[in-house]
């Protein structure tokens, strides 16, 4: 799993093995180890980063920085995932 950001215990990261259709830009947060079941960030083509579940419980008041985070290296991601992926 190519690894973003990592915050304190924190990583964000892509899941490679990702569905077909590719699902639109988002990233995975988990503490520790990357699972498939974690936390869903979709980012907006403006950046904006929405959470889509929180799977690995994060409590809300790091959530909501760890998106903050998410959105102001939204740019940076959003290249990631096209180099990654190849498409959005």
């Amino acid at each position: 799993m190519p690894q973003i950001l990592r915050i304190g215990p924190y990583s964000i990261y892509f899941w490679s093995n990702e569905n077909e259709p590719l699902e639109p830009v988002h990233v995975h947060i988990s503490e520790g180890r990357a699972t498939a079941h974690a936390t869903k960030l979709w980012i907006t083509s403006t950046g904006k980063a929405l959470v889509c579940n929180n799977n690995s419980k994060i409590p809300e008041k790091v959530l909501k920085k760890l998106v903050r985070v998410v959105e102001a290296n939204s740019s940076d991601i959003i290249y990631e995932w096209i180099e990654h992926f190849g498409k959005i």
